[in-house]
């Protein structure tokens, strides 16, 4: 009779999450080639490959894809069972202040994880510009905050979790790009986004028009599909469908920004701690 290892489960549905097995190893505790030797193990075990590795991301096979609603399914009643007679459950309200486009890149693979390790903790969450998000008078209204900083020198290094690069982004089917002057595509005053772009244009003499502004990602992403201009993004945040423009004369190295994960209030839960480790490794 084969069996299951709940460990190599629960292994399987972290990395599939997160998409790499560093990030998974980060969360559960374990090192990269721990988690690499129970996702083998698994796959010997049902004789089917569930996992393929490109570049640095993790996708999963067909048999992983039917595999795993299976494995979460496992998982859940394996954690229920436990939770039953566990009088130390984790549990709570986490109020996260994060940026709009981390809050649509970032949060859907890490609340539907977290939130199936914990169910009994309540995820609030409030989109906002980093600026307002981390200013004194707002700032202890949230329980965890994930910042966006101009200048990493400028915050504690237990604080930074990530230097990101800036890019270029526009439409993968106009050609909007080309014009004169540069048609941007930004935010409202305060976002660094917006700052960085206007800032490298004018170091750099290069002509440049608001064409659009909106304070949400979603509205400066269908702007960009529409072909209307370009705008900056970090990196790890650019949608699928959109494109990076390469650095050029005319689209100057934009540099780095750093990301931090602050916790403002005097002490914080473990539910806080927790929800600070997937979201810092998901980072990474």
């Amino acid at each position: 009779m084969k069996n299951l290892s709940i460990d190599a489960l629960r292994a399987f549905i972290t990395v599939s999450e997160l998409g790499g097995f560093t990030q998974a190893g980060e969360v559960l505790g374990r090192t990269q080639p721990a988690i690499s030797q129970q996702i083998k193990k698994l796959e010997q075990l049902l004789g089917q490959t569930l996992l393929v590795r490109r570049g640095s991301s993790v996708t999963l096979t067909k048999a992983g894809q039917s595999f795993k609603p299976y494995a979460r399914q496992i998982l859940n009643l394996n954690d229920e069972a436990i939770d039953l007679f566990n009088e130390e459950l984790l549990a709570g309200k986490v109020r996260l202040g994060i940026p709009s486009e981390f809050a649509s890149t970032l949060l859907p693979k890490i609340v539907g994880l977290f939130s199936h390790s914990y169910p009994n903790v309540t995820l609030e969450v409030t989109s906002d510009l980093s600026k307002n998000l981390l200013h004194e008078r707002r700032r202890l209204d949230f329980d965890l905050i994930l910042g966006l900083h101009r200048d990493p020198e400028q915050i504690a290094a237990e604080d930074r979790v990530k230097l990101d690069e800036l890019v270029w982004v526009t439409s993968a089917s106009h050609d909007t790009y080309l014009q004169t002057p540069t048609p941007l595509i930004v935010a409202p005053d305060g976002c660094i986004y917006r700052a960085r772009a206007i800032d490298t244009l004018r170091h750099s003499h290069i002509p440049w028009r608001l064409v659009y502004t909106n304070p949400d990602l979603a509205g400066i992403r269908s702007a960009i599909e529409e072909g209307l201009g370009v705008t900056v993004l970090a990196k790890s945040t650019v949608p699928a469908n959109l494109r990076v423009l390469p650095v050029s004369d005319r689209y100057p190295k934009l540099g780095q920004m750093a990301i931090s994960l602050v916790k403002p209030q005097p002490a914080s839960s473990q539910a806080v701690d927790r929800l600070a480790e997937y979201l810092s490794a998901s980072l990474n």
